[in-house]
């Protein structure tokens, strides 16, 4: 059986964005398009697909690392601020984004809450679903 581990990430990726399109309940809201993805970043997401690409990460994510909380996601998808001549430090992800992605893709039954351990986790259905999609990507 092939695994999201088995499978490039980049490859696995692309094609996991390409099928969160056809979810009904993953869809950006209309103040997507305006905000930044984090206070590191000067500009808004240039990608038509951000939306659906950053849900796609995050599942990789769920399914890699077990039951993992916003906070640790907004860590994963933070980067370096830019002060000009002053020296860079490092800045948290938008944890407004994270949480709507998880809250739909909870919606779409592919995450859930954690019982023990505070965090989201991934469903059956998602990691039958995330499975799935590395099997496909592996016989391309």
């Amino acid at each position: 059986m092939v695994s999201v581990n088995d499978v490039p990430a980049d490859k696995f990726i692309g094609k996991l964005k390409e099928e969160l399109k056809a979810v009904a309940e993953v869809n950006p809201p209309s103040w997507a398009k305006f905000v930044k993805s984090g206070v590191h970043k000067q500009r808004p997401p240039e990608q038509e697909d951000f939306w659906h690409l950053r849900s796609a990460s995050v599942l990789r994510r769920l399914y890699l690392d077990g039951p993992i909380g916003v906070e640790q996601l907004r860590t994963y998808f933070g980067g370096r601020k830019q002060f000009g001549h002053a020296p860079a430090h490092f800045r948290k992800a938008s944890g407004n984004i994270i949480r709507k992605i998880l809250m739909q893709l909870e919606k779409a039954g592919l995450v859930e809450k954690s019982q023990d351990k505070k965090g989201r986790l991934l469903s059956s259905k998602g990691r039958k679903f995330l499975n799935v999609i590395a099997y496909r990507v592996s016989k391309e």
